[in-house]
């Protein structure tokens, strides 16, 4: 099977699989004994992450998904301001704003993409929050976030990083995120319930958390009724009991294998396949909805236009090519463990189909 849907679901490498496995193998045999080792993994792992995207331990906590590290990061902003963000945008990014009551000012895109001067021109007394994800899920267009971090002025700027992280370089001390969220089932390639958030030392320090529990606590093992004293990092607001051990060590599992190769070479094998596939489906007829007319706007996913998108489905997976169903047609994913053959495999299917 040719596997071009990284985008939607990334296959699990096998250190990944055998990291929760030998977890629940020690909780099996041996009870809670290793809750010290256990715990040290995880801030391992936290460690890990926040190299991945130059960030602090402290700024890291983990989140079974991307919907979950949105709403700890609208606890902290809500009453700062309106949110701009873009029609683009899949709904994680835009609906807990709205749920709180919060307008969201949606930007029109242009040819395809959030133009860097429609954001700022979008910036007022009233609007206090950027929230915009790093690649659009919808169409592919990655977003110059250095640009709009150096032009984001009193705003905060919340990333949706659900598409570019485990694939694009992200440093958010550079780009000057404030916050920023994203799952590891995706290019993270670390399964289904995993996931991470990032919230600047500057947010935590302005900001109080909404929800808390036992674990978000300075000396939680001292079980005082009474009086309590919050800690300051983020895990604090999320991460609130027992923890999920299995898919911390499934993400630290999955971090560890992508740092190895390095992310840099990663996101240069991915683009090298992408612009394969986008020359060569332009050459056969094929149109392309992704605007990659600019290669800063290029990511790893593309969007090709097919009038009927669940028979083309049908037809690719019997030719053993699995791609994702949009509305326009198909969106098809490049990763750093696919070749050039299995883009000439889907593209021999799709012309079966004229």
């Amino acid at each position: 099977m040719v596997y071009l849907k990284t985008a939607a679901t990334g296959p699990v490498p096998r250190p990944v699989i055998d990291a929760p496995a030998e977890f629940y193998r020690e909780l099996m045999e041996e009870g809670d004994r290793n809750w010290e080792e256990w715990v040290a993994r995880r801030e391992g792992t936290r460690k890990r992450i926040a190299e991945m995207i130059n960030a602090d331990a402290e700024e890291i906590a983990f989140a079974p998904n991307t919907s979950t590290g949105m709403n700890v990061i609208v606890d902290a902003l809500e009453g700062t301001g309106e949110v701009i963000s873009s029609e683009l945008e899949f709904p994680v990014t835009t609906v807990p704003w709205l749920h709180r009551g919060i307008r969201v000012h949606l930007l029109r895109a242009t040819d395809g993409e959030v133009r860097t001067e429609d954001v700022r021109s979008a910036m007022s007394e009233r609007t206090k929050i950027i929230a915009l994800s790093h690649v659009q899920y919808s169409n592919g267009f990655r977003l110059d976030l250095e640009v709009i971090g150096r032009n984001k002025g009193d705003h905060f700027l919340i990333v949706n990083a659900s598409q570019s992280a485990g694939v694009l370089p992200i440093d958010v001390k550079r780009m000057r995120i404030d916050a920023l969220c994203a799952t590891g089932h995706k290019w993270m390639l670390a399964g289904l319930g995993t996931g991470f958030l990032y919230l600047s030392r500057e947010l935590l320090e302005r900001t109080r958390p909404r929800a808390v529990g036992w674990m978000s606590v300075e000396d939680a093992f001292g079980m005082r009724n009474n009086e309590f004293k919050l800690r300051a990092d983020a895990a604090a607001r999320i991460e609130l009991g027992v923890p999920q051990f299995a898919s911390i060590f499934a993400l630290g599992a999955a971090s560890d294998y992508l740092m190895e190769l390095k992310i840099e070479n990663i996101e240069r094998r991915a683009l090298e396949l992408n612009r394969y596939l986008t020359n060569h489906l332009i050459e056969a007829g094929w149109k392309v909805l992704s605007p990659i007319a600019n290669e800063k706007s290029r990511s790893a996913e593309t969007l090709v236009h097919l009038e009927q998108p669940s028979q083309a489905i049908a037809h690719l997976l019997k030719r053993g090519v699995d791609v994702t169903r949009k509305p326009e047609g198909i969106r098809v994913a490049t990763d750093f463990f696919n070749n050039e053959a299995d883009i000439e495999r889907l593209i021999e299917a799709l012309n079966e189909m004229r």
